[in-house]
């Protein structure tokens, strides 16, 4: 098993094996999701547009929840957030992940439980920690010192607050240099080789309106092997079996945090699901026993595994060009609604969509309408050579940390997001307009 679950398609898998599993091909080049045909979407919404399979997202939150029936599932709401998100995955029976006051609130004012959502965080800011106190979030995480001092002064002598240590774990793993946070040269979390993560942890239990309920790390993004994750559960193990010695502190939960590895274009590999949720459960039990522990509630963070093969981007061709021997194809989006090729190098599978081709392929580079060089959404893909302006394309595996990365660059506005499913297609966050942007601007 090498992702969440195999799509159902109607060509062959290896064409649509990163396509959410309700993509259909009704008539050759139509394509549909949830029951919609793309093309359709786009005449509706317009272009560039976020198309989200809802089934697909709901059905990702349940092989997770069956994968760690005894795991506290927190979906990161970082990947991608709106209201209709927040409903799907408390429906679904996760908890949630979150980086800001914003992030907080939305989930929070759409009526998610607060006492099932983290805060986390490399620099909280007042708002933040005043927002995740008034709202009674359940748990914060503390990633540096300085955070322990304000947090108990915010909560107050009578006051009470359960929180959690992000540790660094000194293990490199994920998809590229940027997206590695489990090693002692970057920002997050406190290391366990220098002691500050030790150091910490003693004066939080100094403070007593501060309740330590466990530990957490996270290594990192896009990773496709379990070993690190084992390593991970080993290297907490040790440092719980330390505190135990030094403070008699038993912390009855573990956060490995998640970065969960997807297939973006056919071929590529996935985080293998089961195998993870087998072999770490029996890492844990294992290193608890050897500890003389008891094995603590599991806590895992998916974002990316959930939603991210869950969306699809469609954009309209503007432009067809050849340069020497490069073959440009421009659409109407970018790099302001998916900066991730420019800054991790990320490779999408783009697809001609809303007519069929008899045209042999060629290599050509999709980039975008923005004014940098490095605005290219696909480089050296194979597409039809007659495509033309007005064509549409779809880049599947859009739904996380494309609207939620999304600038306003140019101010060509965010694109809409909407969702799909039996059928039927609705609005979940429209365009952002030129009065949007306008209203932003207050002086002159």
């Amino acid at each position: 098993m090498t992702a969440l679950h195999e799509p159902v398609v109607t060509t062959t898998p290896a064409d649509l094996s990163v396509w959410p599993a309700s993509t259909t091909e009704p008539r050759p080049g139509g394509l549909a999701v949830g029951g919609v045909p793309l093309a359709e979407a786009a005449d509706r919404f317009g272009t560039p547009v976020y198309v989200l399979d809802e089934s697909e997202v709901r059905e990702r939150c349940r092989t997770y929840r069956h994968a760690f029936p005894d795991a506290e599932v927190l979906y990161a709401a970082k990947a991608f957030l709106c209201r209709a998100m927040v409903h799907w995955t408390e429906e679904e029976g996760l908890g949630l992940d979150v980086c800001s006051a914003g992030e907080l609130e939305l989930a929070v004012t759409t009526g998610f439980p607060p006492e099932r959502i983290v805060l986390h965080g490399n620099a909280k800011s007042p708002r933040d920690l005043e927002t995740a106190l008034r709202l009674g979030v359940g748990r914060i995480v503390i990633d540096s010192p300085s955070e322990i001092a304000r947090l108990a002064a915010a909560v107050g002598p009578d006051g009470h607050q359960r929180v959690m240590v992000r540790v660094v774990p000194g293990i490199s793993a994920g998809g590229h240099e940027k997206i590695r946070t489990g090693t002692d040269d970057q920002k997050f979390g406190l290391s366990i080789a220098d002691g500050y993560a030790q150091h910490a942890i003693a004066r939080i239990l100094d403070q007593p309106q501060l309740e330590l309920t466990g530990l957490h790390c996270h290594l990192g993004s896009q990773i496709t092997s379990v070993k690190p994750y084992l390593a991970a559960v080993r290297r907490m193990v040790g440092l719980m079996a330390r505190l135990h010695e030094q403070h008699g502190l038993v912390l009855p939960e573990l956060d490995l945090g998640g970065g969960h590895g997807i297939a973006y274009r056919p071929g590529e590999a996935a985080l293998d699901l089961t195998a993870l949720a087998r072999r770490v459960r029996a890492e844990l039990s294992d290193a608890c026993a050897a500890a003389g522990l008891p094995v603590p509630r599991l806590i895992i963070e998916p974002g990316r595994a959930i939603v991210g093969p869950a969306g699809i981007a469609v954009y309209r061709v503007l432009a067809v060009k050849k340069t020497g021997d490069h073959t440009f194809v421009a659409v109407d989006g970018g790099m302001s609604d998916n900066p991730r090729p420019a800054l991790y190098g990320v490779r999408y599978a783009p697809r001609l969509i809303g007519r069929a081709s008899a045209a042999p392929t060629a290599p050509v580079t999709v980039v975008g309408r923005h004014c940098e060089a490095g605005d290219v959404l696909a480089a050296d893909v194979e597409l039809p050579s007659d495509l033309r302006p007005g064509d549409l394309l779809a880049v599947p595996v859009a739904g996380a940390y494309h609207l939620s990365m999304a600038s306003g660059y140019n101010l060509v506005g965010r694109p809409p997001v909407t969702a799909v499913r039996d059928g039927h297609a609705r609005l979940l966050v429209r365009r952002e307009s030129l009065d949007d942007i306008r209203r932003r601007d207050v002086g002159l």
